[in-house]
């Protein structure tokens, strides 16, 4: 159970990258972290106290999705302050090419978006009651993908991103007379383990000329769950060097 006093951050695809960084931002912050990803609770990981608060489920699959949710509560006492939406899938073709809306079959658009876009609406909507207990945040993690065509992000993928950018909008109107907020981010060339090759060449038209790191991401999650930004909702964060502009 939550400590008084302790906050609470509930997160999805925790595992490596975006997510880990982020479970290392909020710890420092003395926050209880309860995580969520497909893999169980990795053994070499150095994490106090993780192994109790670590869900291990497929968001692929609703039901186990809709099940969770009082996996979830029992783990609450009764407030969650911040949900973060970070668990999202991109599958590739043959020899890792870009699958596009010709090539895409049905199946896999269904299976991304139940990760990337349903598992998000159906884990606020759940734990409604416990984000309003804490006057909480909800941050869904969206994608430059989301708003132009990427070289390497298939077509499902960039679609579920961009539909989750307009999910914030609508969760925003409606979680906020419940007193939560909601509001995204969205993630441009991060240096994590799923680059694809080729990365360094957008990087080389970035205004700041880098890659990001995932703790910079994580500041940004940091901030719009915290005081900080008691006043902002239903907007989207660009985290990427530029890229958009």
């Amino acid at each position: 159970m939550t400590t008084s006093g302790t906050r609470t951050l509930l997160l999805t695809g925790a595992s490596r990258g975006i997510g880990h960084a982020t479970v290392m931002r909020f710890a420092r912050e003395g926050w209880r972290v309860i995580t969520c990803s497909r893999e169980p609770f990795p053994e070499k990981c150095p994490w106090g106290g993780g192994r109790e608060d670590h869900i291990q489920i497929d968001l692929a699959d609703p039901n186990r999705t809709i099940a969770a949710i009082e996996v979830i509560r029992a783990k609450l006492n009764g407030r969650l302050d911040a949900l973060v939406n970070n668990a999202g899938i991109s599958p590739k073709g043959p020899g890792g090419g870009r699958l596009n809306t010709l090539e895409t079959d049905l199946k896999t658009w269904g299976h991304v978006f139940h990760v990337n876009f349903f598992a998000s609406i159906v884990l606020a909507r759940g734990l409604r009651e416990e984000l309003s207990a804490a006057g909480g945040a909800v941050v869904n993690v969206t994608s430059i993908a989301g708003s132009r065509v990427h070289p390497f992000a298939g077509a499902a993928y960039a679609t579920s991103k961009a539909a989750l950018k307009a999910l914030t909008r609508e969760m925003a109107h409606d979680f906020g007379p419940f007193g939560v907020r909601v509001n995204a981010i969205a993630p441009g060339e991060i240096e994590t383990s799923i680059l694809s090759p080729g990365t360094e060449k957008i990087v080389e038209t970035l205004p700041l000329r880098r890659l990001g790191q995932p703790s910079e991401v994580a500041d940004v999650i940091w901030f719009l769950c915290s005081d900080a930004s008691s006043y902002v909702t239903g907007t989207e964060i660009e985290v990427n060097a530029g890229q958009h502009v």
